[in-house]
């Protein structure tokens, strides 16, 4: 059963709050989720993320209706005792996702068969919507699973890319509708390869692929241009999802 853990907000600038929107929405595919805490709710927030610098933010901590057992993250540079993770700016959402995570951290199960999900259907691709893909990682066996999860899509146009080199050489000789990439390439930054392929390529569709897909794992990817980020091996109903709409 999913977990909504809803937080309370103190402060942040407008800029702040949309990333802070953006990372809510991207937990809703998690087994334990964050919304934005609103007074009008009957339920009591669970955590307080405040804006150490904002004027709200010593209001919030003398008020007499503050409740001791809500987890507490601070942005600031003096944080109360109390706090249980402390931020200075600029702000590396990630990093607050991650401290997020641990404090309220639930097991991601992962579907290793190859079967869809029950209640997505295992269709095919409509013919408009076939799609050249380009798949790129080190591990043969991770290849192999998402070359039958695509060929039970017939989606068979799709190339292999075992090293950069090989990513590098696929890229200038051939054009893809979508790339799947895994981050955990030995001797490379998942995230600068990331950077790289969106901008080398802003216009096709970028799927990254990780072993450890959390929250703030998929806001930093969203951050870096691509379109959806996945555990690995991916869940055959995500990854047909982001085909589909992508």
């Amino acid at each position: 059963m999913s977990e909504r853990v809803f937080v309370k907000v103190v402060g942040f600038t407008d800029v702040e709050r949309h990333a802070l929107n953006t990372m809510f929405r991207l937990s809703d595919e998690r087994a334990t989720s964050y919304a934005l805490w609103t007074p009008d709710m009957q339920a009591a927030p669970q955590m307080s993320l405040v804006d150490g610098q904002s004027a709200e933010a010593r209001l919030a901590l003398e008020s007499p209706n503050a409740e001791p057992d809500v987890k507490l993250i601070w942005v600031g540079a003096i944080a109360p005792a109390h706090a249980d993770r402390t931020f200075v700016r600029p702000i590396a959402w990630p990093d607050v996702v991650r401290a997020m995570d641990e404090l309220f951290s639930a097991p991601v199960t992962v579907d290793f068969g190859l079967d869809f999900e029950p209640g997505v259907p295992s269709t095919q691709l409509p013919p408009d919507l076939i799609k050249r893909t380009l798949i790129a990682g080190p591990d043969a066996m991770e290849r192999f699973y998402l070359r039958a999860k695509l060929a039970s899509l017939e989606l068979v146009q799709a190339d292999e890319a075992a090293t950069i080199a090989e990513l590098d050489a696929a890229l200038a000789a051939g054009h893809y509708q979508v790339i799947l990439v895994d981050l955990d390439f030995p001797d490379v930054n998942g995230w600068d390869l990331l950077r790289r392929l969106t901008s080398l390529k802003p216009a096709v569709p970028v799927i990254a692929l990780t072993a450890t897909p959390t929250i703030g794992a998929r806001l930093r990817a969203w951050l870096l241009g691509a379109r959806g980020c996945l555990g690995k091996p991916p869940h055959p109903g995500k990854l047909q999802e982001l085909l589909l709409r992508i």
